[in-house]
């Protein structure tokens, strides 16, 4: 899909605020409310909005700490990998999943409640996924960034 200025400007509004008016989205962006509205769905069916969520913050939630786990499985079979993602995909805590190349085969990012529910998840959970090789945990100490997409017109 090709986006102009106009499309990338909303992006970057609903980015800053997804529960911005369309009246105020165009007024950011310089269009009225009825081509906002059009740009927006037009978006939202080619996929390019993939939908709207609420930014919790887990400390008011209970969840103090932030794991960041480095896996290694034993067998690189699709029917492996495939069941690993699906495994993941059913523990609640796991907040991201990727796989990825290097020394890892996969970095997980695990929301808990502090060092003890840490614990309960690896027994309970993780190291009960079947063709876990290895794994490595680091506890994040404080989170530096927390980016969004930089939006910018691709030809400029």
């Amino acid at each position: 899909m090709n986006l102009d200025k106009f499309d990338l400007a909303i992006l970057a509004s609903l980015q800053r605020n997804a529960r911005a008016s369309l009246s105020e989205i165009g007024a950011e962006v310089g269009l009225s409310s009825t081509p906002c509205w059009n740009r927006i769905k037009r978006m939202e069916q080619a996929g390019v909005i993939r939908g709207y969520t609420v930014d919790l913050d887990p400390a008011q939630l209970g969840y103090q700490d932030t794991v960041i786990v480095h896996v290694t499985l034993d067998d690189h079979s699709e029917q492996t990998l495939y069941e690993f993602g699906r495994a993941l995909a059913d523990i609640p805590e796991v907040l991201e999943a990727y796989l990825v190349s290097g020394d890892y085969d996969y970095y997980i990012r695990i929301a808990v409640r502090d060092t003890r529910d840490y614990e309960r998840l690896l027994r309970e959970r993780l190291y009960l996924i079947p063709g876990i090789r290895h794994s490595k945990s680091s506890f994040v100490l404080r989170q530096l960034k927390q980016g969004r997409l930089p939006l910018q017109r691709r030809d400029a």
